[in-house]
């Protein structure tokens, strides 16, 4: 049986690899996501389980002040749309809103087949370049925000992390503005001392609920963190973490002025239709994620 799942990924490679592979959109997704599936059912390997189930995503806002902030409120929206597209589950986890509807951080939750390996290409910087609307003087901006793609673990064993090695502080679930909307100190934020790894969570409306969920990202990041440097190391290349996240080291631009362009820096995917991509359409880029992902 293997044999045979072998030879047909023989056959898909070399369908990805032809010049018209991308003629037909459609049919070279279908393509992928046969790939993908028979390499997950023959090869497995670590992480291979997590790809079925769903994702955790977490957007922090870097350079660009409100610019950024509101670019983050652009990737969320943009990721909700992706998710109501593909008929996938979107809940908030976490935020962090400031005065003009934008975000300094938020995290929410992805849920859908495949949700996890279907969005983990998406984790790395992004950048937005724009005539600023909170600029007077209708000046062009350059912003950076920041997307971290984890898989959910739900009372997953396979990560231990001692009590020793945490730090776990409490606080009033904020509102937009900083405005606290709980009385009661039910917001939970778990600190991985010897990593400095921290997750947060405000949606519940107990604290015990809250550290739960918290711990459970936490295991998540600390999960990514391990398959991160596993690979590079099994690579020869190994990277710090704070040099991965670098500002302006972007995985994908959104140009809006002086011209529009969406173009992702590591598959070389674009497109001139940005709107499209703002409003969920982001087939064909994570497709190209997924086919650079297979052949790296």
């Amino acid at each position: 049986m293997n044999n045979d799942k072998e030879k047909r990924i023989v056959e898909l490679e070399q369908a990805m690899q032809a010049s018209d592979f991308w003629l037909d959109k459609a049919k070279a997704q279908a393509v992928i996501e046969e790939h993908k599936q028979l390499k997950l059912e023959i090869i497995g390997g670590p992480g291979a389980q997590y790809d079925q189930g769903d994702a955790i995503i977490t957007i922090f806002s870097g350079a660009g002040g409100d610019d950024a902030e509101d670019f983050s409120r652009m990737l969320f929206e943009m990721y909700q749309k992706f998710a109501l597209r593909r008929g996938y589950v979107l809940s908030l986890i976490h935020e962090n809103q400031n005065d003009h509807g934008g975000y300094r951080n938020l995290t929410f939750e992805v849920r859908g087949k495949v949700a996890y390996g279907t969005l983990k290409g998406e984790s790395g910087v992004h950048r937005l370049v724009r005539v600023s609307p909170f600029s007077a003087k209708k000046l062009r901006h350059t912003s950076f925000s920041l997307v971290e793609v984890i898989p959910r673990f739900e009372k997953d064993k396979t990560i231990d992390i001692s009590d020793r090695d945490l730090r776990v502080e409490f606080s009033r679930s904020s509102g937009p503005g900083g405005q606290n909307v709980n009385k009661r100190e039910t917001a939970v934020r778990i600190v991985h001392l010897p990593t400095g790894l921290a997750a947060h969570s405000d949606s519940e409306r107990l604290q015990e609920r809250n550290k739960e969920k918290a711990l459970d990202i936490l295991k998540a990041k600390l999960y990514r963190r391990q398959e991160e440097e596993r690979y590079k190391k099994e690579a020869g290349m190994y990277i710090s973490k704070t040099a991965d996240i670098e500002w302006g080291s972007q995985i994908r631009s959104y140009v809006l002025h002086p011209y529009k362009l969406v173009k992702d820096h590591r598959t070389g995917v674009e497109t001139a239709q940005v709107d499209k991509v703002l409003a969920g359409e982001l087939d064909e880029f994570i497709a190209a994620e997924l086919k650079h992902d297979f052949f790296r």
